[in-house]
């Protein structure tokens, strides 16, 4: 299959690239202007690197000439900080810039000149606030953040398109996920990251934003691989969760962490590292994913965890 990655120079699509290539498919990764193909693949010949920019229309429709028969859309501002900081930038890129991408495909198969497929990459915090119960699909979305309010009018840009022209659309809602090369601005490399300078120094204390929030944690190897799955065997107009449906206090995946480093601290509730609308539970059924793909998570939560050590200790 011709498959096209928006976002293939970020964390996941690092990961998702690869793997593509390694299933057989021919893959175009289209990246931002002037941005660096990821060390993962950039030795790759046989990938095709396109540039785009979400919020520019005429560099999304550009992406017809390539012909894509599937696209992974991944690309977005995908850390709430960054949205927050910047709603209108979160807007543009996710809510926007789909609504462009998914209008273009959708042209292509109104005219008769193509039937692609897009899995859009969404996110399991458009459920916002809810139950202490594993979400489901069919559970109501109530964002709580500028990320995820742009990710879930994402969906709906897609959905419209998806009825008003029959393109493919497939929405997978990914839970929690890490591994090896993820920045610090999310949760579990910035702990390790925060535990090892505190190692080196002898410090026993180091700033923490809310650790009650129960999550569920996924390598990042298990996520693209739920994507890969779904391209080849989800049904046009679902939504899919991606989820382990193992949920853990961050507390306890900072306990976690310090054996793993060997360096006991205090954490110490810092007000800047709090995020204003924190979702107390967020955890997944997938039992849909399972049924439609018989994909399961693999990598267990201490595995994981001591991988992203390693990343940073390197």
């Amino acid at each position: 299959m011709r498959i096209l990655v928006t976002g293939a120079d970020g964390f996941v699509g690092s990961w998702l690239v690869p793997q593509l290539r390694q299933q057989g498919h021919a893959v175009l990764a289209a990246m931002l202007p002037g941005a660096a193909a990821p060390q993962a693949w950039a030795s790759d010949t046989g990938i095709r690197v396109t540039r785009l920019d979400l919020t520019d229309s005429e560099s999304v429709r550009a992406l017809t000439a390539l012909k894509p028969e599937a696209v992974v859309h991944l690309a977005a501002v995908a850390s709430g900080g960054d949205a927050r900081r910047d709603p209108g930038a979160a807007w543009r890129v996710n809510a926007m810039g789909t609504a462009l991408l998914a209008g273009t495909l959708g042209q292509l198969v109104a005219e008769g000149r193509g039937d692609p497929l897009l899995l859009l990459a969404s996110t399991a915090e458009v459920y916002g606030r809810g139950p202490e119960t594993p979400r489901r699909e069919t559970d109501p979305t109530a964002p709580v953040s500028s990320y995820a309010a742009s990710k879930l009018a994402a969906e709906v840009a897609a959905l419209e398109v998806h009825r008003r022209t029959g393109l493919r659309v497939v929405i997978a809602r990914a839970f929690a996920h890490t591994g090896r090369g993820q920045d610090a601005r999310f949760v579990v490399p910035a702990l390790a990251r925060r535990l090892l300078v505190a190692r080196r120094a002898k410090a026993p204390v180091i700033k923490v934003g809310n650790l009650e929030p129960v999550r569920e944690f996924m390598h990042v190897a298990d996520v693209v691989d739920a994507y890969g799955r779904l391209l080849e065997r989800g049904r046009s107009g679902e939504t899919y969760n991606v989820a382990s449906g193992q949920g853990i206090a961050l507390s306890d995946v900072l306990d976690r962490l310090m054996a793993i480093v060997g360096h006991r601290v205090i954490a110490e509730a810092d007000p800047e590292l709090v995020r204003p609308a924190d979702i107390p539970y967020l955890v997944g059924d997938a039992t849909r994913l399972q049924a439609a793909t018989q994909w399961a998570p693999r990598v267990g939560l201490d595995e994981l965890l001591r991988e992203v050590v390693d990343a940073q200790t390197d």
